[in-house]
């Protein structure tokens, strides 16, 4: 039985979208790939960022690039709330180290 219930909020990433939870402690690590390395310096708590949906305060995040994997983790800092739902944001301002912007926005809703 899976932990929490995933709702793709943008156009095309239903398929995208994979679990593999060992979830516990009511935090877990969203791992998003990218096909192409990214600007370190875009990679940040403004252009990607976890929001509560029931009042849309933002929450504090770790957030680590690896550069090998050309892979983001978003960890947050606390619990998630049982029976919260919450929405995933990366935005456009996410870009390639050619400086290429995020095709699209990403927004993925999340209930615990």
């Amino acid at each position: 039985m899976n932990m929490i219930e995933i709702e793709p909020l943008s156009e095309h990433t239903e398929h995208k979208i994979k679990q593999n939870l060992k979830f516990k402690t009511g935090k877990f690590v969203w791992r998003i790939s990218f096909t192409a390395p990214l600007n370190p310096a875009t990679v940040n708590n403004i252009n990607m960022f976890v929001t509560s949906e029931a009042d849309g305060s933002v929450l504090q995040t770790q957030i680590r690039y690896d550069t090998e994997t050309n892979s983001v983790e978003i960890e947050p800092t606390g619990a998630y709330s049982k029976n919260s739902s919450y929405i995933l944001n990366v935005t456009k301002n996410v870009r390639s180290k050619g400086g290429q912007p995020l095709k699209d926005e990403i927004k993925i809703k999340f209930t615990v």
